[in-house]
C-alpha cells in the first residue's frame, strides 16, 4: 500500500478530488480529509456581526453537505490548527477513532498521524502549515497498482504545488509546522488566500 497526499487551498477543490477518487473505484475507508473550518466557525464575540452569524450557520451546511463524501465527517480540534472538518483513516490514527460528530482534541496531532501514514517529515510540515492557513488535506491509501491513477487525479484537481508552497513559506522565515503556534484567524486566512488568488468560499 502507498499513501498519496495532496493539499488544496479550498474545501471545494478537495471535495471534488475526493469524489473523483471515489468515482474511480477507491473505497471511502481508504480516503481521508482534513479541512480548516475557519469559514464555518461562529465568532466568539458576544456582539457577533451579521457576517459572523452567517459564518456560524455554515457549520451545518458544510458538514451536512459532506456527509455523503466520507463517513464520520465531523468537527474536531487539532493542536496548532484549531477547528477542522475531518473524516477518514488519517484522523482515526490521530484521535483513536472518529465516531462522527464532535470529538475532543486530537491526541498526537496531525504530524503524528502523517508520520504514521509514512508521509515524509518535510512534506508533512508543509501539509500541516497549509491546513493551518485555511487549506484542506486529502490522503489516500492505495495499492501499488492503483497509486498512479490516484496521483493523476490529485494532480489534476487544483492541488497545491508543495515544493513551491514550501519555498514561499521559507521565504517568510517559516521553519516548520509548530503545534504550539496560535491558530490563524479568519482575517489572516483570507489574506493568505488572496495572496494566491483564491476566493474565500461564501457560506
Amino acid at each position: 500500500m502507498r499513501t498519496i497526499t495532496a493539499l488544496f487551498d479550498t474545501y471545494d477543490h478537495a471535495a471534488s478530488a475526493v469524489r473523483a477518487i471515489k468515482d474511480a473505484g477507491m473505497a471511502s475507508e481508504d480516503i481521508s480529509l482534513v479541512a480548516n473550518a475557519f469559514d464555518t466557525e461562529p465568532g466568539s464575540d458576544a456582539n457577533a456581526t451579521e457576517e459572523d452569524a452567517a459564518v456560524g450557520a455554515g457549520v451545518g451546511a458544510v458538514a451536512g453537505g459532506g456527509a455523503g463524501l466520507l463517513a464520520g465527517l465531523g468537527m474536531l480540534a487539532i493542536p496548532g490548527i484549531g477547528p477542522v472538518i475531518a473524516g477518514g483513516w488519517l484522523l482515526a490514527t490521530a484521535v483513536g477513532a472518529l465516531a462522527g460528530g464532535a470529538v475532543g482534541g486530537a491526541a498526537g496531532g496531525l504530524m503524528g498521524a502523517l508520520a504514521n501514514a509514512g508521509v515524509p517529515e518535510e512534506e508533512a510540515h508543509v501539509y500541516g502549515e497549509g491546513v493551518r492557513r485555511g487549506g484542506t488535506l486529502v490522503s489516500v491509501r492505495a495499492d501499488v497498482s492503483r497509486a498512479e491513477a490516484v496521483e493523476a487525479i490529485l494532480r489534476n484537481s487544483a492541488g497545491v504545488d508543495i515544493d513551491g508552497r514550501r519555498s514561499d513559506y521559507l521565504a517568510e522565515g517559516w521553519t516548520g509546522f509548530d503545534e504550539e503556534s496560535p491558530e490563524y484567524s479568519r482575517d489572516q486566512i483570507r489574506d493568505y488566500r488572496n495572496t494566491y488568488g483564491v476566493v474565500p468560499p461564501i457560506v
